[in-house]
Formats: C-alpha cells, structure tokens, sequence
C-alpha cells in the first residue's frame, strides 16, 4: 500500500490562510491596515478590528447591492475617513470586480489622503478617490458628483456627524450610516444651562451629575439626529454595531430615504429642545 506523502511546506513568507479572513480578499491591504501582521498572522487586536469591519460590512453590503442593482452605478462618500478603512474594505470585498461603482474618502488630514491615495494606486482601485477638505466644504466641492447614494460617517467627532447628515441631505443620499462619536456640543450646553434648568424642569435631574450630563447628551444628540433624519423622510434604524467588549462608541445608525417624513418630527424636536432648555441648538438640528 502506497504510503500518504507528506504535505509540502509553505514557502518562507507566506502568509497563513486564516478562517476568519473572507475569500478574495487582499492580503496586502489588511497588512497596510494593520488588521494582519507583516507576516500576515492574526493577533488578538487584530482579529478584534476584523471583527469589527466585517460586522459593520455585513450591514452596508445589502445597501450597495440594492443601489448597484437599480440603478447600473453607485457612489458613496465616507466622512472623516481617517485611514479609509472602511472604503477600502469595501472596495474590495464589493466594488473591485464589478464594472462601476465609486468611492469617494473625504479627510481634513492631507497626509492621510496622500497616504490613502497612494495605496489605492498601489492596489489597483481606480474608483477610489480622495479629498483633504472638511465635511462641511465637501458638500460644495466640485469634485464629488451632484449626488451620492451612500453617505458614512464612522466616529466622525462631534459635530462633524451632524454636517455629514447636512451632506447626505443635499446630495439627495438614498442611505446614511452613521457610527457617531464624542458627542460634546449638547451636554457643553446643557452644563452651561444647568442651573437655570433647575427652575424649569425637573428632568434637569437626568443631566445633574457630570458623567450623567455627557452620557445623556450624547444620547440625546443621536435622539435628535434620528428625529432630522425622519423629517427629511427617512427611515431609521439604530442598533449596535459590536458587542460592549469592544467599544463604548458602537451606535450604529442606518437610515433608508422613502420620501415619506415622520409627520411630528420637526414638532418633536422643537419640543424636546424647549423642555430641555436647548432652544439655542435649533440650528443645529434644524430641518
């Protein structure tokens, strides 16, 4: 009987095939993101981070997928893109061996876009593009197209979430995906008015202690966001992007345009603005 031969041995520096890693993707990127180590093994913060990016993915995926099914093409922009890991996971798992589709990163920090634009020629992902501006210039930048379908924004600081749904609504996004984070310009407000909240409501009590002021008004600001977003006619979804192991700042909000706004929105916020003693943000989540 002939014997079993021996398995032959991986050449020197090849990377291990590891389980968690989804088929096709690039071995090469997920080392530049530090999801793999140089030698392309798995460690447990990175395997954490992968985690997490195919969590999130999971999520966006089916909203490509519809866009790209009706209309031919599709176009997301990605706000405080930081080292674009979302836009290049998604290019590569989803856009890179369909014929159209483009994603658009747009950062403030222009080392972080040279750097990212560098890798994506380096990858060969020409519908990548990248912008050093702030949100709030990029929804006059004449290098991002009328209109984008998806609009993301993941940990994008405080007040920047909220000029990233301002963009989503003028770009007409048929889908926003928010993971908001450092949501310090409500509870500033409400520590500055807190002592002539006293005397007006006794829900004053919820924000009276320092950590309950920040947690409730970061609550609070995604309350309010959701609220815009139904004004506009969108349909929202909030649920939690990864398990409480991993992140304190895992609020994921998906919202789907139907054309159709929530009839008390606009009044709901005002409401909660005045009973709160906020009324100087109307602007803010004005709608």
């Amino acid at each position: 009987m002939a014997k079993n031969k021996p398995a032959a041995a991986k050449p020197a520096g090849t990377p291990a095939v590891h389980p968690e890693i989804r088929p096709g993707q690039s071995v090469e990127l997920l080392k530049e993101l530090h999801i793999l180590t140089r030698d392309g093994q798995l460690n447990q913060d990175s395997r954490r981070k992968l985690k997490q990016v195919y969590h999130l993915y999971q999520f966006i995926e089916p909203l490509l997928a519809e866009v790209l099914a009706e209309t031919g093409d599709l176009s997301l922009a990605d706000h405080g893109a930081g080292k674009s890991y979302l836009g290049f996971i998604l290019y590569d798992l989803f856009l890179k061996d369909k014929p159209a589709g483009t994603i658009h990163g747009i950062e403030t920090r222009a080392e972080l876009v040279q750097r990212s634009r560098e890798l994506a020629e380096r990858l060969g992902f020409p519908r990548m593009h990248f912008l050093d501006v702030s949100v709030e210039e990029s929804t006059h930048s004449g290098q991002l197209p009328e209109r984008i379908d998806v609009v993301t924004a993941l940990h994008a600081c405080n007040t920047a979430t909220d000029d990233a749904i301002q963009f989503a609504f003028a770009k007409n996004a048929r889908f926003v995906v928010l993971v908001p984070c450092c949501q310090a310009e409500v509870a500033s407000v409400l520590r500055q008015n807190k002592n002539a909240s006293f005397g007006k409501t006794p829900l004053s009590e919820i924000w009276r202690h320092p950590l309950h002021t920040r947690e409730f008004g970061s609550q609070l600001t995604n309350a309010l966001r959701c609220l815009q977003l139904e004004a506009h006619g969108y349909q929202v979804t909030v649920t939690e992007l990864v398990g409480w192991e991993h992140s304190m700042k895992n609020e994921l909000i998906i919202a789907r345009h139907t054309g159709a706004p929530r009839k008390n929105a606009r009044e709901r916020i005002e409401a909660i603005l005045g009973e709160l003693n906020l009324t100087e943000l109307r602007s803010r989540f004005a709608c």
